[in-house]
């Protein structure tokens, strides 16, 4: 039932968008080098590797695609950009990921292989499901690139303090998720996007730099 779910609400999202994503497109490439759109690997459902799609957000940099880690760092960001990572737009062609069974609308946020690989026993469990657009981390840690961006060490804030209290949430998620509950987190998600206080940033607050 979820995976028709989300099959059924992302091409039916995804047609119902179409213009929307039209114009995205075209204002990213026009305003700003680099193609609109942005890939970068990440980790899938029992550690198969795949590209997210999202629009591109910030002045390409080459080492991004591996997953460099530039936490906090808003100098790149564009200024289409800026307003796509406060509306959380940027998020949308993920819908193609989850259309294509990368992804699922519900689901731990996906990572990149590096962060994978720290408390990799624990990421074996939150990996025996499909990633997801939003998860209950996404909504706790809006404000993840705030916080990131006030640490004097990004990196060690985020791998000591950040990461293992996403996967207590991620591993709560993948012990006790149901569809009713997948369909309380959808409304959250959309209640906290569309609240005020948006924070920049996607999903899950921090994405690996573009």
């Amino acid at each position: 039932m979820k995976r028709c779910f989300d099959i059924i609400v992302s091409a039916v999202g995804a047609i119902i968008l179409a213009p929307l994503l039209l114009i995205i497109t075209v204002l990213v490439a026009i305003t700003s080098r680099g193609g609109p759109f942005f890939r970068q690997t990440r980790v899938g459902r029992n550690r198969r590797p795949f590209r997210i799609l999202k629009f591109r957000t910030m002045a390409v940099r080459p080492d991004a695609v591996s997953g460099s880690f530039d936490a906090g760092d808003r100098s790149r960001v564009t200024r289409i950009g800026g307003v796509l990572r406060r509306t959380k737009l940027d998020e949308l062609p993920q819908l193609w990921n989850v259309l294509v069974g990368d992804m699922s609308l519900v689901g731990p946020r996906p990572e990149v292989p590096k962060w994978t690989e720290v408390h990799r026993t624990r990421w074996d469990r939150v990996l025996s499901v499909r990633p997801g657009l939003t998860d209950p981390a996404s909504i706790r840690y809006r404000d993840e690139e705030s916080i990131l961006a006030a640490s004097d060490d990004p990196e060690s804030t985020y791998r000591d303090e950040i990461l293992p209290r996403k996967l207590d949430l991620a591993e709560a998620y993948v012990r006790d998720h149901s569809f009713l509950e997948d369909l309380k987190l959808l409304f959250r998600t959309v209640r906290a996007v569309l609240g005020p206080g948006t924070g920049s940033g996607t999903p899950d607050g921090r994405e690996s730099p573009q």
